[in-house]
């Protein structure tokens, strides 16, 4: 559990974020209504609400505000508007253990019930004022760049690790970035705490994406509750896999030779092998940790309290997951 979540007021704040949600696309038509609330019904952790409510906490440690409940609200439906189109893309049947909306009701109501998302975001983000409002624009922006960086060099053997760093600073990062200053502009905090608030958000973001993919490649089929080296099987070669064929040798080469299309079961339990046991991951590890080390270094021109140590924690608490060390070569306790 991320340390965010111990904060004094943080279960009834986020109860009122899930209420919030709720209203937010609750509309006059009821068909509209059922399929814009469909992933909203199906839960969720909720991080970029929590990480404006705890922008807006920092040196005070007291309830939200409504207004840091709505620029929480405006990320979130950003981002399940961005899952909704994901979906379509991805083609997948399954999100947060229900039916994806595209596989309920198709494709063409699922790409507009994103737009409506977005739309709704946006509606939100205009009444915090108009800074708030070009902020979340711009975003919306990053998280296409990111998306439309990434899939540019789908099955690209050859892709560059800054392709990748650039792709997940706009689709993953970038919104945590957002929320975090959202909240700290809402609160009224000096410039230098807004801005500090954003650089922690971008790491945080950094930190979460490489996590993921690299679990994607070290955790169980069980584990993950999908098959382990899925972004490979999909063309999506993150950096334990990048940096494994950018060392070269008998390993690296045969992972060329296989990587570049999709993989049958076979393959991909081969290059899931040659991925786990050639450093790769040992490499994306250190790169999550001096990304922690970012965090850490925004945090101290943050005011003290009880929300900037939970915010400190909550990016080192990433690594602290144990199926990142599998077959990994740096000690736990150096990474934590």
């Amino acid at each position: 559990m991320s340390p965010l979540l111990s904060l004094p007021f943080m279960e009834n704040d986020r109860q009122r974020v899930e209420k919030a949600l709720v209203a937010s696309v609750t509309t006059n038509d009821a068909y509209m209504t059922e399929i814009a609330s469909h992933l909203i019904s199906a839960g969720g952790k909720r991080l970029r609400p929590i990480f404006a409510i705890a922008g807006s906490q920092v040196g005070n440690d007291l309830v939200a505000t409504d207004e840091a409940i709505a620029g929480g609200v405006s990320c979130e439906l950003v981002h399940l508007g961005s899952l909704y189109h994901d979906d379509v893309m991805d083609e997948s049947d399954m999100r947060r253990g229900v039916e994806t909306v595209n596989a309920k009701w198709g494709n063409l109501q699922a790409i507009l019930a994103g737009d409506l998302l977005l739309a709704k975001a946006s509606e939100i983000a205009a009444s915090l004022g108009t800074e708030v409002a070009a902020l979340l624009a711009r975003t919306i922006g990053h998280l296409c760049e990111g998306q439309i960086e990434e899939l540019r060099h789908t099955y690209n053997v050859e892709r560059t690790v800054d392709s990748y760093l650039d792709s997940i600073d706009g689709k993953t990062a970038a919104l945590y970035s957002t929320a975090a200053r959202i909240g700290g502009l809402v609160a009224g905090h000096d410039r230098a705490v807004v801005d500090a608030l954003t650089a922690y958000g971008t790491a945080y973001g950094m930190v979460f994406q490489i996590v993921d993919d690299v679990l994607d490649l070290t955790a169980t089929d069980e584990e993950l509750g999908k098959p382990a080296g899925n972004d490979m099987k999909e063309g999506v070669y993150t950096l334990p896999v990048l940096h494994t064929l950018a060392k070269g040798g008998k390993d690296a080469d045969t992972l060329k030779s296989i990587l570049g299309k999709p993989l049958t079961v076979e393959e991909r339990d081969t290059v899931l092998k040659i991925v786990r046991t050639n450093g790769g991951v040992d490499v994306a590890i250190e790169k999550a940790r001096a990304y922690v080390a970012d965090a850490e270094r925004a945090c101290d021109a943050l005011p003290t309290g009880i929300t900037s140590d939970a915010m400190r924690a909550a990016t080192a608490a990433l690594l602290a997951t144990p199926h990142l060390f599998w077959n990994c070569k740096t000690p736990l306790l150096h990474l934590a």
